[in-house]
């Protein structure tokens, strides 16, 4: 999917329908003019509705569609007939979608699985009938109630990627090369900073016909969780992995200064990122010979397992996958 097309943010305006109001009727035939009361309750008002589709993959339906507006309740009728309801509009969203208010950005719902639903917006209620209001000192209500008026809201819609693993680490690291070698997908990959400007998904082969999923996410720079580079728009997108790879490039000047940027902005971004599962990948180590990678490895300074590993010639990728897996599958 083109960069253009992958929108993880959307601001959308919401209006639930009004519900209709009951009905003060009383019952008339051909024998009997004066009846008691037999008004209906109103119907009640459309509701917006999110719901998860497990095809979809990113809110660009959302992009130029700003307003959604609900059917009205109908009023209630006579013989105690209930007025229609107003329709439901079902808004179809990729898993991963969180629902905001867009001034507290409380987080109001979220879809996580395909076919669950949430109420955004509900409807006004229908009012109810005079033939509720009759009592032993009132046999002839003449009152019923009005329906509720639906409701008009503006709220936030963001997509945070759903994926098994994701990929942090600075720009132009490798993560797309590794992304590309592991799965079918394949991101833009050009030797310059920030070439990933979107999320990109790959299924990754496991053993035995098991697989994974990987998310290749924007580079995070030094100040990312201020809003620098990519900031929250990278950020948001591995809240939901089960797993973090970190990669680190082995011609980095200095590897455990590197990983503690990383570790430092994901904290300042939600501290509980920091009890994430993480594994460290050193990519580009085709470039070491085996005394230099010795070196490295007495040198690292980290709080989890370290794998040496090279997209171009293979090296590690497969431990790589075997560790993963394994934490993953704790």
């Amino acid at each position: 999917m083109s960069n253009q097309n992958f929108i993880d943010y959307v601001k959308i305006c919401g209006k639930s329908g009004n519900g209709g109001a009951g009905s003060h009727s009383f019952f008339r035939d051909n024998l009997n003019a004066k009846g008691g009361p037999d008004g209906g309750d109103g119907g009640k008002g459309g509701s917006i509705i999110l719901r998860g589709n497990a095809q979809l993959w990113t809110l660009l339906h959302l992009k130029y569609k700003r307003h959604i507006y609900c059917e009205h309740g109908a009023p209630g009728k006579k013989k105690n007939q209930t007025g229609k309801s107003g329709q439901n509009q079902i808004v179809e969203v990729p898993l991963g979608t969180v629902a905001k208010h867009p001034e507290t950005f409380e987080i109001l719902g979220e879809i996580t699985e395909d076919g669950q639903e949430f109420v955004l917006l509900p409807g006004g209620k229908g009012g109810l009938g005079n033939v509720h209001f009759k009592s032993p000192t009132n046999q002839a209500p003449k009152y019923a109630q009005p329906g509720q008026p639906g409701r008009e809201q503006w709220f936030i819609l963001e997509l945070k990627v759903l994926a098994d693993v994701g990929l942090v680490g600075l720009p132009n690291v490798g993560k797309s090369t590794l992304l590309s070698v592991v799965s079918a997908a394949k991101p833009e990959i050009a030797d310059y900073a920030f070439t990933t400007l979107t999320p990109n998904l790959g299924m990754v082969n496991y053993r035995e016909y098991k697989s994974f999923i990987m998310a290749d996410i924007p580079g995070i720079i030094e100040g990312a969780s201020e809003g620098k580079g990519l900031g929250h728009r990278f950020l948001r997108h591995i809240e939901r992995n089960a797993a973090l790879l970190f990669m680190i490039s082995a011609d980095s000047d200095d590897i455990n200064h590197d990983y503690q940027i990383l570790l430092k902005e994901l904290e300042k971004f939600s501290p509980e990122l920091m009890f994430k599962e993480r594994i460290l990948a050193i990519t580009k180590s085709d470039i070491l010979d085996d005394e230099l990678e010795r070196a490295l490895k007495a040198e690292l300074q980290v709080d989890c397992n370290c794998v040496f590993i090279s997209s171009v010639s293979g090296k590690g990728i497969q431990e790589l996958k075997d560790k993963l897996w394994a934490i993953m599958n704790n």
